[in-house]
């Protein structure tokens, strides 16, 4: 009945990108296709060529989609630090919550207008430290490796890697690399959000200190000229 339903369901553009979004953590973006998308929303290929010229328009429209469940960037009212780090946060969230949508995600453009609008908006928040536009943007770059590189371990890396066809047994490992062996609870999931939350900490620190140092310099440069 559920299938009957969808499939009496008048065709848009919205419905499209909720299928092919739906479709592809299902079975996984290798595997995506017009033509299983088609038979997911019960219509011919040529049907959703109308409203997406080729898979690559249909791609452009997913991004933003996903990109658009990004927050806005937080209240001006909190203090600058604590904005980056909701910002951070709101980032892998959505990142991981499609996990097998982000491997495209983490290497497409970002060049539609919504994403661009996104990414205007995010560079402005980390001009708004007060530093030069030179250091703004490094450290927006630098904050997106860290936010980007933690969402690609925990959706396509380590944890979802490939492994050797011949895993060695755990008293092997105990004894003969016991560091990897004692490290290993701490590469799990549930071990996830702390080490995130940990990097991301330091991180900000760091950016605090070098705001520090830029007000010290500046203190001194006006002392000068006084």
């Amino acid at each position: 009945m559920a299938e009957e339903s969808r499939q009496r369901e008048p065709l848009s553009a919205e419905r499209i990108e909720i299928a092919a979004l739906e479709l592809i953590e299902e079975q996984g973006l290798a595997s995506f296709s017009l033509r299983k998308l088609a038979a997911r929303l019960g219509c011919e290929a040529m049907s959703i060529y109308h409203y997406f010229p080729s898979k690559g328009h249909l791609m452009d429209a997913l991004v933003d989609r996903v990109i658009a469940e990004i927050p806005p960037p937080p209240d001006h009212q909190l203090p600058w630090i604590e904005r980056l780090r909701q910002a951070g946060r709101s980032w892998r969230h959505v990142f991981t919550s499609r996990p097998n949508f982000f491997t495209f995600l983490a290497t497409h453009r970002l060049n539609t207008p919504a994403a661009l609008r996104m990414l205007d908006g995010l560079i402005g928040m980390f001009g708004e430290g007060g530093m030069d536009r030179a250091t703004a943007v490094r450290l927006f770059r630098a904050v997106g490796y860290y936010v980007m590189g933690a969402g690609l371990d925990e959706t396509a890396g380590y944890a979802r890697g490939p492994s050797t066809v011949k895993p060695l047994p755990d008293d092997v490992m105990q004894r003969d690399f016991p560091n990897v062996y004692a490290a290993a609870p701490y590469f799990q999931p549930s071990e996830w959000d702390k080490t995130f939350e940990l990097g991301l900490d330091l991180m900000l620190r760091g950016v605090a200190q070098l705001l520090e140092k830029e007000a010290r310099a500046n203190g001194r440069r006006d002392a000068a000229r006084r």
